[in-house]
C-alpha cells in the first residue's frame, strides 16, 4: 500500500495472568494508508483495544513488528498522533481552552500563536461559547469535542478514537461521529476508530474484524453512510 501510515507485520500481543499466558493479539498484519478511515470492530475481548494501544504507541508487540515503533515514541505520539477516548481524559482544574493549550505548550508553541489555534479548534467543533468552561461545567457531549480539539492541536495525520461515543446517548454520539467524520472527509485526516457498536462502524470506509485476537476480515465497507443522511 502507497502512502502507509501504520503497519502490522506478524503482530502477536501476550499477557502474562499470573501462570496463564493469554494472547490479546495473534499473528495480525495489517496496513493503513493516509487518509483511510478504518473501524476496528468485534465484542468485548476480541482485542481491539490492544490493537488501538500498539497502533498509538503506547504499547509494544511480543512478537513481530510495527512501522511506527521505531520512531522516537513521545514525540510521534506528540505529532503524529491525536487520541479521543471514550471518557474525555480532560484536567478536571482546567477550562476547556487551556485543556486545549496543553499539547500546544509542550510542543513550546508561542503563546499568542497556540491561543489563536486552540481557540480556532474550539470553533471548529462548535464550542466557541464555552472556552472558558471546566469540564464539570460541560456536557458529556461537550467534553468529548474538547477532547477532539485537544486531539486535533498539533495537526496530527493520524486521529485514533477508542469508543468514542460509549459514553454518550444516541444524539450526542451522532454529532461527536459528525466530527470524526468531516476530519476525515474535509480534512483528510486519518480516522481509526475502534467499537463494538456496528451501526457507528457504518461511517468507517474500512472494517477490520477482530475475534478472539485474530483478524478474522480486513475489508471495504461498501455501505458506508456519512452522517447526513
Amino acid at each position: 500500500m502507497e502512502n502507509t501510515l501504520i503497519a502490522f507485520q506478524n503482530v502477536w500481543k501476550t499477557y502474562q495472568m499470573g501462570e496463564v499466558q493469554v494472547n490479546a493479539l495473534k499473528n495480525v498484519s495489517v496496513k493503513l494508508g493516509r487518509g483511510e478511515f478504518a473501524a476496528i470492530i468485534g465484542p468485548s475481548g476480541s482485542g481491539k483495544s490492544t490493537m488501538m494501544n500498539l497502533v498509538g504507541c503506547l504499547d509494544i508487540p511480543s512478537k513481530g513488528k510495527t512501522l511506527l515503533q521505531e520512531s522516537d515514541l513521545a514525540a510521534l505520539r506528540g505529532r503524529t498522533i491525536g487520541f479521543v477516548f471514550q471518557q474525555y481524559n480532560l484536567i478536571p482544574g482546567m477550562t476547556a481552552l487551556e485543556n486545549v493549550l496543553l499539547p500546544l505548550e509542550i510542543q513550546e508553541m508561542d503563546d499568542r500563536i497556540a491561543e489563536k489555534k486552540a481557540k480556532e479548534l474550539l470553533n471548529l467543533v462548535g464550542l466557541s461559547d464555552k472556552m472558558q468552561n471546566k469540564p464539570s461545567q460541560l456536557s458529556g457531549g461537550q467534553q468529548q469535542r474538547v477532547s477532539i480539539a485537544r486531539a486535533l492541536a498539533c495537526d496530527p495525520e493520524i486521529i485514533l478514537a477508542d469508543e468514542p461515543t460509549g459514553a454518550l446517548d444516541s444524539i450526542t454520539g451522532q454529532e461527536v461521529i459528525s466530527i470524526l467524520y468531516r476530519l476525515w472527509k474535509e480534512k483528510n485526516k486519518t480516522v481509526v476508530m475502534v467499537t463494538h457498536d456496528l451501526h457507528l462502524a457504518q461511517y468507517a470506509r474500512r472494517h477490520i474484524q477482530l475475534k478472539d485476537g485474530e483478524m478474522v476480515r480486513d475489508s471495504p465497507n461498501k455501505e458506508q453512510i456519512s452522517p447526513e443522511t
